[in-house]
């Protein structure tokens, strides 16, 4: 674990960027159910593609409206202007999402703990592990404290020596070893896990982003 002096400069970090932190978190815990969908479809996107470009194709698909109209998504993925990665692979979960996101809605609306919901989400939706599974129920305001291990954070929690090494992969195992060991790291610095989140992103990319 890093010394004091490095973590009284992180401490000091969050403070100043606090304020945008919780106003970005508040923005999520506001988003309605009418844009799970969309929200669930960028999480689906994102594993080895950018931010930005998960982004514009979920704006693309938006404007479609690929959820009420039947759409051959994979064009769309595959353009290159927002290039999807695995863009065949991709198409065909969103396409698997759609016919089945009456009952991610009801499970998501039963009251079940954050932890319970993630498990839920990756074992019923094609696509997703437990990364996406955590920044889908963040996006949406649900996600109670789960930990999203990105490279970003496990870069960071590596240099606070939060954990010794960068995994090469996360098994279920590896990934609730680390986010307990990122949740204790949360308690020493005094930062809430949903606020170092945005943190070490906004260190890594220079915006509290999604």
């Amino acid at each position: 674990m890093k010394n004091n002096a490095h973590l009284l400069q992180l401490r000091t970090l969050y403070l100043s960027r606090k304020k945008a932190i919780r106003s970005r978190l508040a923005n999520f815990s506001q988003v309605p159910a009418s844009e799970y969908f969309y929200e669930l479809l960028y999480c689906l996107l994102t594993p080895q593609t950018s931010a930005e470009h998960a982004g514009r194709t979920v704006e693309e698909l938006k404007r479609l409206n690929f959820e009420r109209r039947e759409i051959n998504p994979e064009p769309i993925l595959a353009d290159k202007r927002h290039y999807i990665r695995f863009h065949r692979t991709k198409s065909k979960h969103l396409i698997r999402l759609k016919q089945e996101m009456h009952t991610v809605h009801s499970a998501l609306s039963n009251g079940a703990t954050s932890f319970v919901l993630r498990e839920w989400l990756v074992k019923n939706v094609m696509g997703l592990g437990y990364k996406e599974a955590t920044h889908f129920l963040r996006n949406i305001g649900k996600n109670g404290g789960l930990a999203i291990l990105d490279r970003h954070i496990l870069r960071n929690l590596k240099r606070y020596g939060a954990i010794r090494s960068l995994p090469d992969t996360l098994s279920r195992k590896q990934y609730l070893s680390i986010e307990k060991r990122f949740m204790k790291f949360s308690e020493r610095v005094g930062i809430p896990v949903d606020e170092l989140d945005l943190l070490f992103w906004s260190m890594e990319t220079g915006e509290i982003r999604k």
